[in-house]
């Protein structure tokens, strides 16, 4: 089972990283916070202090139409706030 699926880059994570050295990972919705950590520390070589998680739930749309109205809802998902230990980073644009 692949735990981390992507970092979250957008500003409000980028300025909590830079101040706080917390950052977010969409990750697997059956995942634990012992997995997460785990994943954390082997995919970056960091030490992990907490891992707060998040489940998103889908966002419901309705459109109306020529042909009628038009139901639709986005993919739920499970995020992760990851803090790390006093002095460490993590460098998520080094793979870009």
């Amino acid at each position: 089972m692949n735990i981390l699926i992507k970092p979250i880059i957008t500003e409000k994570a980028t300025a909590d990283a830079e101040v706080n050295n917390r950052y977010g990972f969409v990750v697997n919705s059956k995942a634990n916070k012992v997995e997460i950590k785990k994943a954390v520390e082997a995919a970056y070589g960091v030490s992990v202090e907490k891992v707060r998680t998040i489940n998103v739930r889908p966002e419901r749309r309705t459109r109306y139409t020529k042909t009628g109205i038009q139901h639709g809802k986005t993919n739920a998902v499970k995020k992760a706030i990851v803090q790390l230990a006093e002095g460490e980073t993590i460098d998520l644009y080094a793979n870009m």
